[in-house]
C-alpha cells in the first residue's frame, strides 16, 4: 500500500513534515487540532508538497530526509513541486 510524505506550510510560515496513508485525511486533522502537537501549536494554513512513496517505511524515511533539510531547501523542494502541479493541470 502507498504512503506518502507531505509538507504542511503553517501560519507562521514554519513547515512541518509528516507521513500518512491519506493526505488529505491527515491534513484535515491537524486543521481540526487533533494532528501532531507541533500542528497544533503552529496553525496549519495548506498543504504545499506530497510525494507518494511505495511503502511505509520508505515514507519515514523520506520525511527524515526532508526535515533534515534547510528552509531554503525545503522552499526550493517546495517550490519545484508548484511547477509540477501546474504543468499537469493540477489546482490546490
Amino acid at each position: 500500500m502507498d504512503y506518502y510524505v507531505y509538507i504542511v506550510l503553517c501560519e507562521d510560515e514554519s513547515y512541518y513534515t509528516g507521513c500518512a496513508q491519506d493526505v488529505w485525511s491527515r491534513f484535515n486533522q491537524h486543521l481540526r487540532g487533533t494532528g501532531a502537537r507541533y500542528t497544533r501549536m503552529h496553525k496549519p494554513l495548506k498543504l504545499v508538497y506530497a510525494e507518494r512513496l511505495g511503502s511505509r517505511r520508505e515514507a519515514i524515511r523520506r520525511e527524515r530526509e526532508i526535515k533534515r533539510l534547510s528552509r531554503g531547501e525545503k522552499l526550493r523542494l517546495v517550490r519545484s513541486y508548484d511547477r509540477k502541479a501546474t504543468k499537469l493541470g493540477v489546482g490546490r
